[in-house]
């Protein structure tokens, strides 16, 4: 049948609106349905020993390279055991027939719907719509088939079984000479179910704002993701700082400790006149951490020396003597005791954890009296130690052997 018999049997009927797909050129806003997309899955092959790259892709058909970019391989190597990932599509019979305005395109590795539209001259919107089973703007599938308008653009469509020419004219509200004339044709037989068919004007509008907002959702989820792997690192750089600052402080606290335990002499040389008198130090293992006198043009005058060392180091007696005072000070010296050892000589010992004697007791040289703490005005576990004459405080270094 000539292609004019063909055109002049068939009267060309009103655009049917459709829940989803495409939009005519010259109709806008019309909707109308297209196919799903091909089915797409993967089969997982374990390399068998004598296996090669090559021939699996031939096994499967499948092109090699598809297999290293879904296996994420960077070479043609294979081990025994190796588990590969096998993309498979569903695609249509090799002997489908194609408008003759349209080729075919293999996907590379890189390619994108930016790129190969750039390099066939077309828009991404023409490339769409000769595709509109595109699952991402972004992501192709190497190894798979684009189809390629080289002449006239429009949508590109599976004939269903069953389904004619004057059945697509009519759905997609076009004349049938321009759908005969697009794809070449003289008689409705000259396609059959599964052959493509190229709809002249055809935009698949919803379908490439429906891909920019797949597009769009993907850049978010990449932003919200790098952020978060932004924080994670912050995070990570912050501990690794306040760890390194803490390291700094206590290397610094441990050198100036060193640096007072050098500075500062632990005993005296022994003095016959003052030993004769029969004091000793008080506690047999301490560091010297503040001499009698003045501290500074604004700190009061100390009184006595301190003697610092951890806390519930006994203190023992540095002279005979009677108890004058065990107990709680009104003056800064937190727990503390008070020796009378006649001749108006005192020795008090201030900031004790514990006491271990009472008032009125008599302790001979050398017998413990409580325990080093840190009550009363102290910053630290230490004795403060305090000799006095006639009721004054004296240099307690003057009587200590």
């Amino acid at each position: 049948m000539a292609i004019t018999e063909l055109l002049s049997s068939v009267l060309a009927t009103g655009v049917l609106g459709l829940p989803m797909g495409l939009a005519q050129a010259n109709l806008p806003g019309t909707e109308i349905a297209v196919d799903s997309p091909a089915r797409k899955g993967w089969v997982l092959y374990t390399v068998q020993p004598g296996d090669t790259l090559s021939q699996i892709a031939r096994r499967y058909r499948v092109d090699a390279r598809a297999i290293m970019y879904s296996s994420g391989l960077e070479g043609v190597a294979l081990r025994p055991g190796q588990v590969l990932r096998i993309p498979l599509v569903e695609e249509a019979n090799d002997e489908s027939r194609l408008p003759p305005g349209v080729r075919t395109y293999i996907v590379r590795r890189g390619d994108t719907v930016q790129s190969v539209a750039n390099r066939f001259d077309l828009t991404v919107l023409g490339l769409v719509s000769a595709n509109p089973g595109l699952p991402s703007l972004d992501r192709l599938e190497v190894g798979s088939t684009l189809y390629i308008p080289t002449g006239e653009t429009g949508l590109l469509v599976r004939l269903k079984p069953g389904e004619t020419i004057q059945d697509l004219a009519s759905r997609f509200g076009l004349s049938v000479t321009d759908v005969a004339k697009a794809n070449a044709l003289n008689s409705p037989t000259d396609v059959q179910a599964g052959d493509l068919v190229l709809l002249p004007g055809i935009q698949a509008k919803t379908t490439y704002d429906r891909l920019l907002q797949i597009r769009e959702a993907e850049r978010k989820a990449r932003e919200e993701e790098e952020r978060r792997l932004a924080e994670e690192r912050r995070q990570r750089e912050e501990a690794r700082r306040k760890q390194q600052e803490e390291q700094r402080r206590l290397e610094q606290q441990a050198r100036t400790r060193q640096q007072q335990v050098q500075s500062q002499p632990r005993l005296r040389r022994a003095n016959a006149v003052v030993a004769a008198a029969g004091y000793r130090w008080p506690m047999t293992n301490f560091t010297i951490t503040t001499y009698y006198g003045r501290r500074g043009v604004f700190q009061r005058f100390h009184t006595g020396i301190d003697l610092a060392a951890p806390t519930g180091t006994p203190i023992y007696a540095a002279r005979a003597g009677q108890v004058d005072t065990a107990g709680w000070s009104r003056f800064g010296y937190g727990l503390h005791v008070i020796l009378d050892h006649g001749g108006a000589q005192e020795t008090l010992y201030g900031h004790m954890s514990r006491i271990a004697v009472r008032p009125g007791q008599w302790v001979a040289r050398g017998d413990l009296i409580g325990y080093v703490g840190s009550t009363g005005w102290s910053t630290g576990p230490h004795l403060h130690f305090e000799v006095r004459v006639g009721g004054a405080a004296r240099n307690p270094l003057a009587y200590l052997p």
